[in-house]
């Protein structure tokens, strides 16, 4: 196929899927989503807005073109991508990343601009970063978790381990949390995390807390019985030098789940999330009373089909 018959089919594809999802955000009153994800093998982008922005996050390949002629080739497709989006050129981030199949690269910085811009998302105020890490500091797929979360919190202890910038510890303090416990090993993320707090005005230290600590070592110093509800949603493989041991969730999760529902109050609430595709619970090693699969539920409608990650609720 020629080049331009490439960029019409891309053309066709993106202004198909940005009617469709643009119609259904607003429905929802969202202004960060999913416009498009590696829809077409030749574009292989992921394309989210953030209100008036856009981050274009560019997986390579081997596309067997010279540096020249993918400058020209990006500078055509962002043209076609502002035309359809009506998002200026200078609203676009471009990122390359290699394509992963879970979020390996979480802590990994790339520049330093420090460019920090306020969304909201569900009245809630959280911070995103566009330009100086390979995500953007809010994973939209855990848009309905956040919500979940939120709905039942309400006078419960809550634990967000790998807490990242905290966007569920937020959600929980909106929902009425009778105390928030924000846990990560990165200081960079806590005090993203904090920042996330302070812009939505929750300043409360006797109940809203930020633990800098490695989580697998964390979870065997609580007492039984310290929280009613948590969050977990782990990386799949992590060996910073900071740790005591390396963390591969398919090796751990039945020991990081049974650590944190001896944490758990008698009927408690785990909400379990993992982006290792290859991922397979084992509920038979899980001292649960009911674990329930809820990925279908918790998929919004900017990741069907696209969805690599699943969810769980593990009830003690």
């Amino acid at each position: 196929m020629s080049e331009a018959g490439k960029f019409e089919m891309f053309i066709n594809r993106l202004t198909k899927v940005y009617k469709h999802r643009s119609k259904l955000a607003k429905r929802q009153q969202l202004s960060c989503y999913r416009i498009y994800d590696h829809d077409l093998s030749e574009f292989p982008f992921c394309i989210e807005l953030y209100e008036d922005k856009l981050y274009l996050a560019e997986y390579l390949r081997r596309h067997g073109m010279t540096d020249e002629e993918h400058e020209v080739w990006l500078d055509e497709c962002l043209a076609v991508i502002s035309e359809i989006t009506l998002v200026p050129v200078t609203h676009m981030f471009v990122r390359q990343r290699k394509r992963m199949s879970h979020r390996e690269g979480q802590y990994e910085k790339i520049d330093t601009k420090q460019e920090f811009f306020t969304v909201l998302e569900n009245g809630l105020k959280l911070l995103v970063n566009l330009t100086d890490y390979l995500d953007t500091g809010l994973f939209l797929d855990h848009r309905i978790t956040r919500q979940m979360v939120k709905e039942n919190c309400l006078d419960k202890r809550v634990l967000n381990l790998f807490c990242y910038t905290g966007s569920f510890s937020v959600y929980a303090a909106a929902g009425g949390a009778a105390s928030v416990c924000s846990v990560d090993l990165s200081k960079t993320y806590l005090n993203w995390a904090e920042d996330n707090f302070a812009i939505n005005l929750y300043k409360d230290t006797s109940k809203y807390s930020f633990v800098h600590a490695d989580v697998k070592q964390y979870l065997k110093t609580l007492a039984p019985g310290s929280f009613d509800l948590v969050i977990m949603d782990p990386p799949t493989f992590s060996n910073s030098k900071r740790m005591k041991d390396f963390l591969d969730i398919q090796r751990d999760h039945a020991e990081l789940l049974n650590d944190a529902l001896a944490a758990t109050a008698p009927g408690g609430i785990i909400y379990f999330s993992t982006n290792f595709s290859k991922f397979v619970l084992e509920a038979d090693k899980i001292q649960a009373t009911e674990i329930k699969d809820i990925t279908k539920a918790t998929t919004p409608f900017d990741f069907e089909g696209k969805l690599k990650r699943w969810c769980y609720r593990v009830i003690k």
